[in-house]
């Protein structure tokens, strides 16, 4: 058999003093965060192509989000869809000329 031996050691702990410096005041800035506009328009408006059917689209996009076969259907999904978001979003509708109208 190996015989073990163990060391004990002791150690001094050492008083260490720390000065507190001044804090430096820094005066805030303000961060500029530009907000994109949240507020979503809908476009309620007659198909180019083949004039039978109107289109439901954001303004800014060429996507159509939906087809229907009558104005009032594509106005009440453009509704329905300005309702669900709470952006302030709102609807335009345009008439068989094109110009916007009121509803």
């Amino acid at each position: 058999m190996a015989k073990t031996t163990t060391t004990k050691t002791t150690t001094k702990k050492a008083e260490v003093k720390v000065e507190a410096k001044p804090v430096k005041k820094v005066e805030a800035k303000p961060i500029k965060v530009e907000a994109k506009n949240a507020k979503t328009v809908y476009h309620v408006s007659k198909r180019d192509n083949d004039g039978r059917e109107w289109k439901v689209f954001i303004q800014g996009s060429s996507k159509v989000i939906k087809l229907f076969d009558t104005q009032k259907e594509a106005l009440d999904h453009a509704k329905m869809l300005c309702n669900n978001k709470d952006d302030g979003s709102y609807v335009v509708l345009h008439g068989l000329d094109g110009k916007i109208r009121k509803f």
